[in-house]
Order: structure tokens, then C-alpha cells, then sequence
């Protein structure tokens, strides 16, 4: 618990470098994400940094709070209350919100017990794949915002956290779509970023994806569609479960749309 709460904490310190310094005029300018600022994507993960909170203090405060926001959310009365909360408050208020909401989070969970079962908005996870959770979603969040600013996307080893709840959530991929997961099993081959190679199942499996670490773990976030990213699949299940991959809780993802290829006039 420790080593993975203090890698959750390096990447939330890289993405609060990222932010920290940024004008107003920063603040509310469009990410990736449809309709989002980059204050919206402080917000979202200040937003649920709290309830992950709530989760590990008070699961049955968390299970009344969690059918209320899903209550909400499907009777139209809300229409993204992670965000909403953010738009109250100025670019200082909401990093100061931020900064003290995930530093409580990691001074409980680092005393938490690694078997514990956390509920949350998928299924309910061990406490160490929960952290893991928090943080790949500040990588994925601190993606949009390093895309929105023009700014190199986070590429370190803690990327191999975000890639194996990526390998872990292939079930959940096809579940929170209403479909059957194959039984085929899985062989993932990655490259980190310094040359070294992750693994996930057995080398001779037929089905297998391969390519560098962060073109997987943009896919499995949905941050890039699988087009866009240097990765093979080899085999039927293998490419339908990167059509649909989704490392992150909640309803099936839009993903991002294929980039338009560059057009050169005479040869420019």
C-alpha cells in the first residue's frame, strides 16, 4: 500500500506541476474532452478524490451518496456534478481543494489494509487496485490537460499501474456494455519507457496485443483510438477488446475519434 500510494502521489504532484502555474485564461481553456476545461478536469478528480475518500471511511455513506449522484444523473437534474462543483470556485480555490482532497485520501489508504474490499461505481476492488485507480486517473485527466496546453504527456514508470488495470478491466469492458466477455484468455506484451518489457498471460497464446506501454495505456483510457497508436493486436478477441477498452468505472465511454491525417500541398 505504501509503494503504490506513493506513486499515486508522484503522479498527482507531476500533474499539480503541470497546473500550478497557469494564468486564469489557462484555467477554463478546452481540453479533449467535450465540453471540459482544464479546471473541469481538476474538479472531476477533486470531485471523486473525495468520494474515494468516503468509500474507504464510510462505505455505507458512500452506497446512499452513489445511488443519489446515479438517481440525479438519470433524471436529468444534474448533468456532470463532478464538474458543476468546480465552476463555483476560482482556479485557487479549486487546486487548494484539490491538493488537501487527495492528500486525505492517501493518508487514509495508506493505512488501510490491502485485502479490503472498496466499494466504488464499477465493482467493488482490492484497496491496492483502488489507489491504482486513482491513479491512472490523474494520468488520464493529466493527459487532456497536457494535450490541451500543447505539453508532453507523462511518460514514466508508474505507466505500468495504469496498464495493468487496463489488462485486469478487459471483463468489465465487455460488462459495462451489456456483453459477454470471451474466454480466450489474453497475452500482453509492452515496452516501458526505458526498454524494459511488462508482461500480462503466457507468450504462446494466440490472442495478444503488443506495443509501447503508453499507446496501451491511451488506449485502455481512452485517449487515443487505437489508429492513432503503434500497437498490434493479433487475433479476433484481441482487436475487439481494444475497440472497447476501459480502464475507468462508470458507463461505456465515447473514446476518441481516429486523427485526421495531414494533408501536404506540394510536398509541404
Amino acid at each position: 500500500m505504501e509503494q503504490i500510494c506513493a506513486d499515486a502521489f508522484a503522479e498527482q504532484a507531476a500533474l499539480d506541476d503541470l497546473v500550478a502555474g497557469l494564468s486564469p485564461a489557462d484555467w477554463v481553456r478546452a481540453t479533449p474532452a467535450e465540453g471540459w476545461s482544464i479546471a473541469d478536469q481538476i474538479s472531476h478528480l477533486w470531485f471523486f478524490d473525495r468520494r474515494a475518500l468516503l468509500a474507504l471511511t464510510d462505505p455505507p455513506s458512500f452506497a446512499e451518496d452513489r445511488a443519489a449522484l446515479l438517481a440525479a444523473a438519470r433524471s436529468g437534474t444534474i448533468t456532470d456534478a463532478s464538474v458543476e462543483a468546480g465552476r463555483t470556485l476560482d482556479p485557487a480555490e479549486l487546486l487548494a481543494g484539490w491538493r488537501a482532497g487527495r492528500a486525505d485520501l492517501l493518508a487514509v489508504a495508506r493505512t488501510v489494509d490491502p485485502a479490503t474490499r472498496v466499494p466504488w461505481y464499477g465493482p467493488a476492488m482490492g484497496a491496492r487496485s483502488f489507489v491504482t485507480a486513482r491513479l491512472m486517473e490523474a494520468w488520464a485527466h493529466g493527459h487532456d490537460i497536457a494535450d490541451a496546453l500543447g505539453a508532453p504527456v507523462p511518460i514514466t514508470a508508474r505507466l505500468r499501474h495504469v496498464a495493468h488495470i487496463g489488462v485486469q478491466a478487459r471483463p468489465f469492458s465487455y460488462a459495462v456494455r451489456q456483453r459477454e466477455a470471451p474466454a480466450e484468455p489474453m497475452y500482453v506484451r509492452l515496452v516501458g519507457p526505458a526498454g524494459e518489457v511488462w508482461e500480462w498471460g503466457t507468450p504462446t497464446l494466440t490472442a495478444r496485443v503488443d506495443g509501447p506501454v503508453l499507446d496501451f495505456c491511451q488506449v485502455v483510457t481512452q485517449r487515443r483510438h487505437l489508429a492513432d497508436t503503434e500497437l498490434s493486436t493479433t487475433g479476433p478477441a484481441a482487436g475487439e477488446w481494444m475497440a472497447i477498452a476501459q480502464a475507468f468505472a462508470g458507463a461505456p465511454g465515447p473514446g476518441r475519434s481516429p486523427r485526421l491525417p495531414t494533408v501536404r500541398v506540394n510536398g509541404r
